[in-house]
């Protein structure tokens, strides 16, 4: 797997430029054309690509788990849905929403770069990094930062 690390490393060699380049396209680019190229950019690159390599999106983010999944979820896992929310979720009053956890790892993460909840993880997992998304940039489903 790619070190969580390294990536910030090369992160932090690049993030002037980066500033400028992201300041560059909300100031002059066309969003609908940027959009179309990030979709064919996705389209060209995802299929081939094995997340399972690297999972450092799991690594860094905390994921909801939308409420209508909860029942699905906790069969998949073994457990009834109120075991399920106590062994794995916190529940955030302020957003009403049921998010992993684990602050660092995903709480469904396991040792070898699979995600535990295989087919039944959210749609927030199976879509990230929202390149093939409308309005990608500002796209609601993101998941929350640790």
């Amino acid at each position: 797997m790619v070190s969580l690390e390294a990536v910030y490393e090369e992160v932090k060699k690049k993030e002037e430029e980066n500033l400028k380049f992201r300041t560059f396209l909300k100031n002059h680019a066309d969003e609908k054309e940027l959009d179309r190229q990030f979709l064919r950019l996705h389209n060209e690159i995802f299929p081939s690509y094995d997340c399972s390599k690297c999972r450092n999106c799991c690594k860094e983010y905390r994921i909801e788990i939308p409420k209508k999944d909860l029942e699905r979820d906790a069969k998949h896992m073994g457990q009834s849905r109120e075991g399920f929310i106590m062994l794995f979720l916190h529940y955030d009053k302020e957003e009403d929403a049921y998010y992993t956890k684990d602050k660092g790892n995903c709480t469904f993460l396991d040792t070898d770069g699979a995600c535990i909840l295989g087919n039944c993880r959210p749609d927030a997992c199976k879509q990230y990094l929202f390149t093939n998304q409308p309005d990608w940039s500002t796209f609601s489903g993101r998941p929350k930062k640790s």
